[in-house]
């Protein structure tokens, strides 16, 4: 379905692929007004008052469900938090019943985090008119608030020009949701050179690589790198046989000092959270100056604001 209505505007945030590049910048630039001023930090605003926004979450979430609740917060809203261990679905409701009795409470914002791919986009095709679907991550399909934080702290530090950039992504490709997003994002803002990294058992589908570079070899793919885009590594890929071990993967994979030397002097290291410090990434890359990992979270509040304000202002 589409997310735009003939206008161009949009109704819905479902997925990165595909947003117009004007969209997608616009969300940026108004997150970024948002994050330089205290109205993103501290001052409760009444763009939304009397409006109610529902976390509707069938997974757990920490990061991503707070900042799109302070976001909510801060922008006047009324907040529900709904969590599938302790509700009705536990008793068998599905998605679908759950938003349309909230619907009938006179919710209109659906923040849908769903272990399923396509969720979001299934509720927001029965959703009624003027009810709003923010996807916060379904399945390994999409996550577009994260794309979309990511971009702007690479854009804080790198400037607008993304052609210019040398992007590595390293980690669990395969199964990332948040990979997904970023390549969407990247390809839009004009990003060419972009390199994949990953044990091939966890390498996606072409269709996803496409344009890419892929390697498995770390060391390579970090020369002369402007922006490396660590993954976390889920602990069940070595249930599944997918990684030998923890640190195999981290010998491999795993972002350390030396290794981040290789990459371009001014380069700088992105995480979705949460890190698996001495598997991905070690304690004094995660916390040292060219980390953004903080400043992605901090991000994440402004990015929120701009899409709720958007869609629901």
């Amino acid at each position: 379905m589409s997310q735009l209505d003939s206008d161009g505007r949009l109704l819905h945030l479902l997925t990165l692929e595909g947003l117009p590049k004007e969209t997608l910048c616009r969300l940026l630039d108004r997150a970024g007004m948002i994050r330089d001023t205290a109205l993103g930090r501290t001052q409760k605003r009444d763009t939304l008052l009397g409006r109610t926004v529902c976390t509707l979450f069938f997974e757990p979430s920490t990061r991503t469900r707070s900042s799109f609740q302070i976001a909510a917060q801060r922008l006047g809203a009324d907040v529900v938090n709904f969590d599938a261990s302790t509700s009705s679905a536990r008793k068998g409701e599905t998605a679908l019943d759950t938003m349309r009795n909230l619907e009938a409470m006179g919710v209109r914002g659906f923040v849908v985090r769903h272990p399923d791919d396509g969720a979001a986009e299934m509720l927001a095709r029965h959703a009624h008119e003027g009810t709003t679907v923010i996807n916060a991550g379904d399945g390994r399909a999409s996550h577009p608030t994260q794309g979309l934080l990511d971009m702007l702290s690479i854009r804080q530090a790198k400037g607008p020009d993304f052609g210019r950039l040398k992007v590595v992504m390293v980690g669990d490709i395969k199964h990332s949701r948040v990979a997904r997003s970023d390549l969407q994002a990247l390809r839009t803002l004009g990003a060419t050179d972009i390199t994949l990294c990953a044990p091939e058992s966890l390498m996606p589908e072409a269709a996803i690589s496409v344009g890419c570079k892929t390697t498995g070899d770390f060391d390579a793919a970090l020369e002369g790198a402007d922006v490396l885009m660590m993954l976390r590594l889920q602990r069940e890929r070595m249930e599944e046989g997918l990684v030998t071990s923890l640190e195999d993967y981290h010998r491999d994979y795993g972002l350390d000092a030396a290794r981040l030397a290789r990459a371009a002097p001014d380069a700088v290291v992105l995480h979705p959270g949460p890190i698996n410090r001495g598997v991905e990434i070690t304690d004094e890359v995660a916390d040292g100056p060219q980390s953004l990992v903080l400043r992605q979270v901090g991000n994440g509040v402004a990015i929120r604001m701009a899409v709720l304000e958007t869609l629901l202002g």
